[in-house]
């Protein structure tokens, strides 16, 4: 149904073919919105949301029914010196010479296996041959845990992705998020204390170990962490490898400059996570009544922060419906950082601590699929539709393209 002044409801099919119509009449005539269904308050424009990753007013109380069910409590409620200390203990793993010497190698091994099973097919569905399990494969390796687990690992970050989207709330995919959050524990906690007894140079030994202050994690902690892990780092390099590959060859000229200089890789990410965000919407709970640019959200309220329309604001991003990997206004200097000038990854204290991660995972992925596929183009007939609400990426990407022949040997 829509708004008086035009603009889909968030829940209505129109709105999931095509959110970024919608968000152009949200930014435009309601940037402030109550939203009945889900008891919240949709904030749209990009002064307002950054405001509310950014301001301490805003809380994250919101997490505690949201996430904390299927996750358990993790970094993303805690506050003040709680949350800078549990920062302290996992974010080494996921920057500089840890992520460098450590994990970059499990990165490009897991992608060069999954490009070996198409490379000389002459043609792939890119979200279900490579996007859905380059990120999971990888965390469940940087873990240390059994290659063998990577198809029942798919299925439990499947079944956490719909729960946390579960907007309309659907009893059964509510049921199995659940029943996920146990399976999940009974894998890892025994997993989590043998590894406490034999630390390696994976993931899992180095939450182990850490200590910060004299605290350190519990086994609950570093279950709930890896849960949360499987969630946030699968879903935004999921969807974001697939989008940065669909926009390039929605853009065939900015595709043959990436290819020719792959250290503009990085540019089409940054862009890709400005013009289709892997996450569309996140919520926060202001402590206080707060006055918006354009209205008071009251306090222990919910509110929507609409990524998605806000990283399309033309107040703050010229032509912001156009994909340009050259714009000026992105810096790529500071995109995978707190002071992002996006907001995919959030700002302020609660900025993704796996934003270099992805980065690593896009950079890795994506030069060795332009190797791979040096004349990538979309299947005929098939163009790509995004899909999904609360994360939104291509439903699939049929892809076509001339196997390179192998040198002899």
């Amino acid at each position: 149904m829509p708004t008086a002044d035009g603009a889909p409801d968030i829940l209505s099919a129109e709105f999931a073919e095509n959110p970024y119509a919608a968000y152009r009449i949200m930014l435009d005539k309601q940037p402030l919105i109550w939203h009945e269904p889900t008891q919240s308050y949709l904030v749209s424009r990009y002064e307002d949301v950054a405001r509310a990753f950014k301001e301490p007013a805003f809380t994250t109380d919101n997490y505690d029914w949201q996430l904390e069910p299927v996750h358990g409590r993790t970094i993303l409620q805690m506050s003040g010196r709680e949350h800078s200390v549990r920062r302290a203990l996992v974010a080494p793993a996921f920057r500089g010479s840890e992520l460098e010497q450590k994990f970059l190698p499990v990165i490009e091994r897991n992608a060069r296996e999954l490009i070996d099973s198409f490379r000389d097919r002459g043609s792939v569905d890119l979200v279900a041959d490579f996007a859905q399990h380059f990120p999971i494969n990888v965390i469940v390796d940087m873990l240390g845990l059994d290659r063998a687990e990577h198809a029942r690992f798919q299925r439990w970050y499947t079944s956490i992705i719909a729960f946390l989207g579960n907007l309309s709330q659907d009893p059964d995919v509510a049921a199995d998020g659940l029943r996920t959050r146990e399976e999940l524990a009974e894998y890892l906690i025994p997993v989590i204390r043998e590894r406490r007894q034999h630390l390696g140079e994976d993931l899992l030994s180095t939450l182990c170990a850490a200590e910060v202050d004299g605290t350190s994690m519990s086994d609950e902690d570093i279950k709930a962490f890896c849960s949360l892990l499987l969630a946030a780092g699968g879903e935004t390099t999921d969807k974001a490898i697939a989008s940065v590959f669909k926009n390039l060859l929605e853009h065939p000229e900015q595709l043959e400059a990436v290819r020719a200089d792959r250290s503009l890789i990085p540019r089409a990410f940054a862009e890709t996570l400005r013009y289709t965000p892997p996450v569309h919407m996140i919520m926060r709970q202001p402590a206080e009544d707060i006055e918006l640019s354009t209205g008071t959200v009251p306090k222990g309220s919910t509110v929507t922060c609409l990524i998605g329309a806000a990283n399309r604001d033309p107040r703050r991003f010229a032509k912001p419906d156009e994909f340009d990997v050259f714009r000026t206004d992105l810096p790529t200097e500071t995109a995978f950082s707190a002071a992002a000038s996006h907001l995919s990854f959030a700002l302020g204290r609660h900025f993704c601590v796996g934003a270099l991660l992805a980065k690593t995972e896009i950079e890795v992925g994506m030069d060795q699929l332009l190797d791979a596929m040096p004349d990538a183009r979309l299947a005929d007939g098939t163009p790509p539709v995004e899909q999904g609400l609360f994360t939104r990426g291509p439903a699939a990407l049929p892809i076509t393209f001339t196997p390179r022949i192998p040198a002899p040997a």
